[in-house]
């Protein structure tokens, strides 16, 4: 049987070669969250109510998750651990999909986000639990993943990781996207906005990376439409620009972030927990597609998503009034 042809690598040519449309969007199921949360990750255990105890889930559970995802084919890429990867291509679930394996090859200190810990509050030290020759057993795709502070003396630690990291992935042929932080707690810009510090970063860094060893495409906060307009526009044939999802929020969060954030350019969405959290994840993807395809609206998702929880027989965690309300800040102002 041909193995078949990975979404990824078709739609990343397409947006190459100027011929995207909505049909070409990228999206991936990060499942890599035991590399910051560690037990925490699979989330929590729900009671009779739907609601959320404070038992947590196992791994089994999690893996369970990217099994379903993987053969559902709705995604482009499932990314996870090395140990989750090893055990997804133990199980051969790979072998027959469109869907792209990608590994966290990194796990900086501002990602740990243990129960108790306050790693968070300080700026992050480059670190790799995962060994690249050992994950490329299971993937050719890792994340690596920065933040800059501007503190000229942790961004060039910053930096030199990166570049040590590049060497070694291209040594045994390992592609990579990378991921780009917002700090974790505010830093002095002056007067200047922290998305366009963030996108003069961004180039910076990587102006000087030969096309042998650049990133695939960039992970990062959606930091409003200037923002995105600008670092999307400005090489878009080299360096496609993505979002991350951060935290669950609403289910109008969700399809609003993809909605505005491929609207002003992106074209690539990595969600985590805005599709593990969901009552029917699967249906969240369905319905993130819908949107980003212009067939339905942010608002009318959400009503379908109700819809079709209802139909399951699913109890939604929230009612259709409270999750069809947009919390975070950045996205209200340009909510439809």
């Amino acid at each position: 049987m041909p193995v078949p042809e990975k979404t990824l690598d078709r739609k990343l040519a397409r947006i190459r070669a100027k011929q995207y449309v909505p049909a070409d969007f990228i999206i991936a199921d990060a499942k890599d969250g035991d590399m910051g949360f560690g037990a925490g990750a699979p989330g929590p255990v729900y009671d009779q109510d739907n609601q959320p105890t404070d038992r947590m889930r196992p791994v089994a559970d999690y893996r369970a998750g990217m099994r379903e995802m993987v053969k559902s084919g709705l995604v482009d890429i499932m990314l996870t651990s090395v140990s989750s990867a090893e055990a997804l291509h133990a199980n051969g679930i790979y072998a027959d999909t469109p869907v792209t394996p990608a590994v966290r090859l990194n796990d900086t200190t501002d990602i740990w986000s243990l129960r108790g810990g306050a790693y968070k509050t300080q700026q992050a030290r480059p670190f790799r639990t995962a060994r690249i020759k050992h994950a490329r057993t299971a993937a050719d795709l890792g994340l690596y993943s920065v933040t800059f502070y501007n503190d000229i003396d942790r961004d060039i630690a910053t930096l030199e990781a990166y570049a040590a990291f590049r060497e070694e992935a291209e040594a045994i042929g390992m592609r990579h996207f990378l991921e780009v932080f917002n700090p974790a707690f505010p830093i002095d810009t002056g007067d200047v906005d922290l998305g366009f510090y963030v996108n003069d970063a961004i180039v910076r860094a990587l102006a000087g990376v030969a096309s042998a060893e650049r990133p695939l495409f960039l992970k990062m906060t959606y930091n409003g439409p200037r923002a995105m307009e600008e670092l999307a526009s400005f090489d878009p044939q080299n360096l496609i620009v993505g979002i991350l999802g951060g935290a669950a929020g609403t289910t109008r969060d969700t399809m609003e972030l993809v909605a505005q954030a491929e609207r002003h350019g992106a074209r690539v969405a990595l969600f985590g927990r805005k599709i593990w959290y969901a009552e029917s994840p699967l249906e969240v993807v369905r319905l993130m597609r819908r949107v980003i395809e212009r067939e339905v609206s942010p608002g009318e998702a959400v009503r379908l998503y109700h819809d079709a929880l209802t139909k399951a027989g699913i109890r939604a965690r929230q009612p259709l009034n409270q999750d069809s309300e947009v919390t975070d800040p950045i996205l209200k102002a340009g909510a439809r």
